[in-house]
């Protein structure tokens, strides 16, 4: 798993999340609604990602 790679998209805006969410958001790359990111499916980037299900969503 380590060697396979995500997409991640950004499905909303990070206005009135929490201080840490933005951060979260900001660390994986995303700046802007409906951007997508590649990355490595590594145990901290889906961390991430888990912290935030609400704004981000893994795309195929």
């Amino acid at each position: 798993m380590a060697d396979k790679k995500i997409k991640i998209k950004q499905v909303r805006s990070t206005i009135g999340a929490s201080e840490k969410q933005i951060r979260v958001v900001r660390a994986l790359g995303l700046t802007k609604k409906d951007q997508v990111v590649e990355h490595m499916a590594s145990a901290t980037i889906l961390g991430m990602v888990n912290k935030v299900p609400h704004i981000v969503e893994i795309v195929e």
